[in-house]
C-alpha cells in the first residue's frame, strides 16, 4: 500500500504526515489492520527497538473532584462507587510505588484528583517524592496534579519530579462538550509550564468519547506541535455513574488504527498504551506492543487492569523485553536535546524536553480523497462486564496489583 510505505519513510525521517494521510490510516478497513500494524511497527522498532517501558500509577487522592470531566469517575456529581480518600501519607505512597518498582516499573506516576494543587499540596507531593526516591533513587517520578499555578512546576522539579502529565484528551473543537469547568487552553498552558520548568512533558488523549476521525487527528496534531516526550493513548473506560457510561464506540481494530496513527504522527516519542486497553483491545493487546513502546503495569486510578504478571507474560510472549532502569528511553536526538536543556536524559534520570518536529509535510493529494470520510465504528456489544472498580492497592489494606 503506497500510503503505508510513505508513512514509514516519513516516520524514519521524523517528518510530519499530512492530515489527509493521518485520516487515511483511521479509514483503513479491518482487512488491512495487520498491514497497518506492520507498517507502524517498523517506525516503532526503528526508534525504540523491542523495548517496553513499564509505568506504575499511584492514586494519591481519590474522588471528591470539583471538575466535571464527563469521562471521569472522580468528577463532580459522580455516582460511581469508587474508592474515595484524601491524601496518602508519604510512607503509604512510597510503599505503593515500591510494589510497582518491584514489578519492573521504571516510572511511577503520582496522581491526585482535583482542579489543581494548592501550594500545601505541592509540599505534600514533594515529601512523597523524597520518600520514594530515598528507597528507589533511580526511579522516574511523573506528577499529575491538575492545572498548575505560577511557580508550582519549578517547585516540583526542584523536589525531584522528572516529568509532569496533563492530557489534552480531545480536540479543541469538542473539548467544551466533555468538560465545562476549565478550558482546553488551560491544559495546554499547564503542559507548557512543565516544559518551561525543565520537566519532561507527558500529554495524551482519550479515544472513544464519540469523537470523529477529524477530532482524533486534530488532538494528535496538537500534541505533535506541543511536542511532549510521552503520549499516553487512553481508550474510554465507560464507568457506571459517569455521563459516558453507555459509550462503547471502539473495536479492537479501531484501537489499533488509532495507535498506528499516533505512532506515524509522533514517530520518535514514547507512545504509551494506557487506560482501557484490556476492555477494548482484549485478546489483541499483544499487537498493540508493535505500536506503543510503553504501558501501565497493573491497575489504573479507579479501575483494575489485568494482573501485573499477565502484563509481563504478554510482553515476553510477544517477543518484546522490559526496558531496564539503565536504558535511555528516548532516541539519542531527543535525549541529547533534553540534556542540553537541563531536563534529564530520557533514561533512568528523567526524560528530556525533546526537539521540535522537523521535515516538510507531503502534498495533500498523496492519498485518496475518500479516505477522510470515515467516522468511528461502534462496538457490536458492551463489554461492561470487563470494567472492575479498583478495591486494592493505594488507599486500601490490600496489596496492589503489580
Amino acid at each position: 500500500m503506497d500510503l503505508l510505505n510513505t508513512l514509514v519513510e516519513k516516520g524514519l525521517r521524523r517528518e510530519t504526515p499530512t492530515r489527509e494521510e493521518a485520516l487515511a490510516v483511521l479509514a483503513t478497513s479491518d482487512d488491512e489492520v495487520l498491514d497497518v500494524v506492520a507498517a507502524a511497527g517498523k517506525v516503532r522498532r526503528a526508534w525504540f527497538g523491542r523495548r517496553v517501558k513499564l509505568n506504575y500509577l499511584v492514586n494519591l487522592k481519590s474522588g471528591l473532584c470539583p471538575e466535571d470531566c464527563s469521562y471521569c469517575s472522580q468528577r463532580l456529581g459522580s455516582k460511581s462507587e469508587i474508592l474515595k480518600y484524601t491524601w496518602l501519607k508519604p510512607e503509604q505512597a512510597a510503599a505503593a510505588a515500591g510494589a510497582g518498582v518491584a514489578g519492573g516499573a521504571k516510572r511511577v506516576c503520582l496522581v491526585a484528583s482535583g482542579r489543581g494543587p494548592t501550594d500545601r499540596d505541592v509540599e505534600r507531593v514533594s515529601k512523597t517524592i523524597a520518600a520514594i526516591k530515598e528507597e528507589h533513587q533511580d526511579v522516574e517520578i511523573c506528577a499529575c496534579l491538575g492545572l498548575l499555578s505560577q511557580g508550582q512546576a519549578e517547585r516540583l522539579k526542584d523536589a525531584g519530579a522528572n516529568a509532569y502529565n496533563h492530557n489534552l484528551n480531545t480536540s479543541e473543537a469538542t473539548y467544551g462538550d466533555i468538560t465545562t469547568t476549565h478550558t482546553y487552553a488551560d491544559r495546554v498552558s499547564t503542559v507548557q509550564q512543565a516544559q518551561a520548568a525543565g520537566m519532561s512533558a507527558c500529554s495524551g488523549l482519550i479515544a472513544g468519547m464519540g469523537e470523529s476521525d477529524a477530532d482524533l487527528v486534530d488532538v494528535v496534531f496538537s500534541l505533535r506541535e506541543l511536542d511532549p516526550d510521552s503520549v499516553p493513548v487512553n481508550f474510554l473506560i465507560p464507568i457506571e455513574g459517569t455521563p459516558l457510561a453507555g459509550d462503547w464506540n471502539l473495536t479492537p481494530q479501531r484501537c489499533l488504527r488509532i495507535l498506528a496513527m499516533v505512532r506515524f504522527v509522533c514517530p520518535d516519542v514514547e507512545v504509551r498504551l494506557a487506560g482501557g486497553r484490556e476492555i477494548h483491545l482484549r485478546s489483541l493487546q499483544p499487537l498493540a506492543l508493535h505500536l506503543a513502546n510503553s504501558i501501565f503495569l497493573g491497575d489504573y486510578l479507579t479501575t483494575e487492569g489485568q494482573a501485573g504478571k499477565d502484563d509481563l507474560a504478554m510482553i515476553a510472549d510477544a517477543g518484546f523485553e522490559v526496558e531496564d532502569a539503565d536504558t535511555t528511553t528516548l532516541p539519542a536526538h531527543r535525549a541529547d536535546a533534553a540534556a542540553a536543556a537541563g531536563a534529564g536524559c530520557g533514561g533512568h534520570g528523567g526524560e528530556g524536553g525533546g526537539c521540535g518536529p522537523c521535515g516538510d509535510a507531503a502534498p495533500a493529494d498523496a492519498v485518496p480523497a475518500q479516505a477522510t470520510a470515515a467516522g468511528p465504528v461502534a462496538s457490536e456489544r458492551s463489554h461492561a462486564d470487563l470494567v472492575a472498580v479498583r478495591r486494592r492497592g493505594a488507599g486500601t489494606d490490600l496489596p496492589p496489583n503489580a
